[in-house]
């Protein structure tokens, strides 16, 4: 968040003074209810998170890091701050960080309370998509218990929220954890808190969504905190609506839409995202896509695309992170660039990847479009998959570094939003990996997992094995209990040029085969048929920007090649492009650079507490 002075500026200051998701499913009838009715069924649908499974990599073990992290958390620490507001029992020890109530822990040494149990929803959110999964009955039962614990602590003026700097930013978060866990555990509990606390907190939300500007022109006790998040309530409004039926929050999603700021002038093609807050105005793309399959309108799919569109085009590093000190800058003047000599706060990893992963899924499930699969996966390998996993006091990974010389640091504050969010995503991994179609599959991430469902009285599967992105082969396995006619699309990424290859038991696939496209193979498919895939990675170089035509990164297949180093150094065009793979290692390439040196490029992912540079200097 930042609105001209970010998180880590703003707690320096205090301390020195003193301190997404699936696709919407229509549930069973509750207490009079109306039958959701969607405007738009989309062409692409996920699986159920029990559908897939992820073998032996980086995203299994993310996903079993952060379900294990959040399953052993004391339940009493995660509830303590909502008991003490309500003057009940609060026993437990503090969590610390940004989650407690304000004040200076000399115990953790840190400052308490930036934003009082902000990310507790999050967290119930992470453990009922883990549940999802797994079917742990476990998680289960302390999703159950987190649930009627926070219910116990509502009020029906929820006065938790008296005084409380942002209220919108919080109760959205509590507010996904409460569908998840109707949704996810089926927890009878749930919604009905749900909507207690969605009548309450209207006396501390404004009219309508507020952008950062008009949140300065209001007046307001605390002049730090006129950021609160209101643009981004739509989303988890819509998904409640479509979940539980109750027309309450369609209506109130509609009133929370920023439609005169935001998506009125992202619809018509006018870029506005310069100066806002990065990852905030990412997550409400999610919310535009909530309205267009919710209530049919076009103009807010337009108002995500181009949003996307301009994203991408003019605010993206190679790697598919954005938002330099959590804030976008102005097209064509090199603001990216710049960034690398001024921050190390390059891209807020986990919140950035949880709302790129959301908005790409989303778009891609309208539009059937590779290129939105291409940039999730860049996403992912280049960012989240890099990430360290968070400790068990709160110490968690939350900017990547793209700095001329860069490295990977731990974030100052225990229990940031980025604590949040990464369970999250790492539980969607398993809804992101394959998609549905009418007549088919989607293999949209090429990774170890698998993918079961039914059709027409069959039970069918798909099984991946590859060692990508370090290898360029994927093999699909099918399992059929009996012949079954169906189309499987896989995704053949836009670099994978010249000449990718597909075979199907052996032979060449001679259907179109073209970057930047899904390649369709319909066909009876039975027991023991092989797909294979063959990627061409080749070699290549993208600028920073155009306003620094030198400064370039390192790319092979998906992957960013970092260069290990102590200072950012410098190659000639040719000799980055006749990088070498380095033997008996696994991603490692080896460059020569101007001084004649041999540089290690690593992808981010492999890269520990090394000095690295995401981009380096082109001879002139």
């Amino acid at each position: 968040m930042t609105c001209g002075i970010d998180r880590r500026t703003f707690l320096k200051a205090s301390c020195a003074a003193s301190a997404g998701i699936c696709g919407a499913r229509a549930f069973p009838a509750l207490a009079d209810p109306e039958k959701p009715v969607l405007a738009v069924s989309t062409p692409l649908t996920t699986f159920a998170y029990g559908d897939v499974q992820l073998y032996d990599g980086p995203m299994k073990k993310q996903f079993e890091e952060n379900h294990a992290r959040f399953l052993n958390l004391e339940d009493d620490r995660m509830l303590k701050v909502f008991r003490q507001v309500a003057g009940l029992p609060a026993p437990g020890e503090d969590m610390g960080g940004w989650y407690d109530l304000t004040g200076f822990s000399l115990e953790h040494n840190d400052f308490h309370g930036f934003i009082a149990g902000h990310s507790f929803g999050q967290y119930l959110s992470a453990l009922a998509r883990a549940y999802a999964v797994t079917g742990d009955e476990g998680t289960r039962a302390k999703v159950s218990r987190l649930v009627k614990g926070y219910g116990e602590t509502l009020d029906p003026r929820a006065k938790f929220f008296e005084g409380y700097r942002l209220p919108a930013y919080t109760y959205d978060k509590l507010s996904c954890g409460l569908i998840d866990a109707h949704e996810y555990v089926r927890d009878p509990l749930a919604i009905g808190i749900h909507e207690k606390l969605t009548r309450a907190i209207k006396a501390y939300l404004p009219e309508k969504a507020l952008s950062r500007f008009e949140q300065r022109q209001r007046p307001h006790k605390d002049t730090s905190f006129t950021w609160d998040e209101t643009y981004t309530l739509p989303e988890n409004l819509f998904l409640t609506y479509q979940r539980s039926g109750n027309p309450l929050y369609r209506d109130m999603a509609k009133q929370y839409l920023e439609d005169d700021t935001y998506f009125n002038p992202l619809a018509e093609g006018n870029n506005v995202l310069p100066f806002e807050h990065a990852y905030s105005h990412v997550n409400a793309f999610n919310s535009a896509m909530q309205a267009y399959i919710t209530l049919g309108s076009e103009k807010h799919l337009r108002a995500a695309r181009n949003g996307f569109e301009m994203l991408d085009k003019t605010q993206s590093f190679a790697t598919g992170g954005w938002g330099p000190n959590e804030s976008f800058g102005e097209p064509g003047t090199g603001q990216l660039g710049d960034s690398l000599s001024t921050t190390h706060a390059s891209f807020e990893t986990p919140c950035g990847a949880y709302g790129h992963f959301k908005i790409t899924r989303h778009l891609l499930r309208v539009t059937k479009d590779a290129h939105y699969g291409d940039s999730m996966e860049r996403v992912l390998y280049n960012t989240i998959l890099g990430a360290w996993p968070i400790q068990a006091d709160g110490t968690s990974f939350y900017y990547s570094d793209y700095a001329n010389t860069g490295k990977k640091v731990w974030y100052g504050q225990k229990w940031p939003c980025c604590s949040g969010t990464f369970p999250q995503l790492a539980a969607d991994y398993h809804i992101s990996t394959y998609l549905r179609s009418s007549d088919g599959v989607y293999v949209n991430l090429y990774t170890p997992s698998s993918v079961q469902w039914s059709s027409g009285g069959a039970k069918l599967g798909l099984r991946q094995v590859t060692r990508y992105p370090f290898d360029n082969r994927i093999e699909i396995q099918v399992s059929a209990s009996q012949p079954a006619e169906y189309t499987l699309n896989v995704r053949i990424p836009a670099w994978a040029k010249p000449d990718p290859v597909l075979m199907v038991n052996g032979q060449r696939f001679s259907g179109d085969l073209r970057a930047g496209t899904f390649a369709a193979v319909r066909r009876t498919w039975k027991s023991g048929d092989r797909v294979q895939i063959e990627l061409p990675m080749p070699l290549r170089l993208e600028p920073v920007d155009v306003n620094h035509p030198n400064l370039v990164a390192l790319l092979q297949g998906p992957l960013v090649l970092m260069a290990v180093a102590d200072a950012q150094p410098s190659f000639s065009e040719r000799s980055l492009l006749q990088a070498r793979p380095a033997k008996n290692s696994s991603g490692d390439w080896l460059a020569s650079a101007a001084d004649g040196s041999q540089i290690t490029m690593r992808p981010f992912m492999s890269i520990d507490k090394e000095s690295y540079s995401a981009y380096v200097r082109l001879q002139s």
